[in-house]
């Protein structure tokens, strides 16, 4: 599993790494990912268009693409932490 992909750009050699990573998982088993950046926006992530768009097609075949829309979960948990702080202060 990755988690945030995309929280912040990758140098060339670090996007070149995933690129290998992804490539070699490829049609022989599960990758899961998250990210709050839409597809259009991974050129950015990658620093590199082409490196993207190839790192796309690999996840994305033959793949389910989950979106999950609302109020992070981690926050959520956080500011309930922050009101029961308040609550006893």
């Amino acid at each position: 599993m990755v988690d945030e992909v995309g929280y912040q750009p990758l140098e060339r050699a670090e996007a070149n790494l995933v690129f290998q990573v992804i490539s070699k998982r490829y049609e022989k088993g599960s990758t899961i990912l998250t990210s709050n950046k839409i597809f259009s926006e991974w050129g950015q992530v990658f620093g590199d268009e082409v490196l993207a768009t190839a790192i796309l097609d690999r996840l994305l075949h033959h793949r389910e693409v989950i979106s999950i829309n609302g109020p992070s979960y981690r926050l959520k948990n956080r500011l309930k932490a922050i009101e029961r702080e308040n609550d006893v202060a």
